[in-house]
């Protein structure tokens, strides 16, 4: 998994509450099982509890798998969008 780039929106009411994302997968399979291995990591695990102590901080998570198109400049074979609104 390749961390790409984040953003984050300039108007509201997404400015406030939502982070934009694209992760480098060499494939949808590769993109699932490191999704997993990530989710299942002890560590991760600790540092999610602790930063939700007061409450969950992402309440969904959208994952659209990209291609680039034949008219794109040639950055990257395929990515993964993750959006948390």
């Amino acid at each position: 998994m390749k961390s790409v780039a984040y953003w984050t929106p300039l108007d509201e009411p997404e400015k406030s509450n939502t982070l934009v994302y694209i992760l480098q997968h060499p494939s949808r399979e590769a993109a699932a099982a490191n999704w997993k291995s990530f989710q299942d990591d002890p560590e991760w695990k600790s540092v999610k509890d602790k930063s939700e102590a007061n409450g969950k901080l992402v309440d969904k998570v959208d994952s659209t798998f990209l291609a680039l198109t034949d008219f794109s400049p040639r950055l990257r074979q395929a990515a993964d969008i993750h959006r948390l609104p």
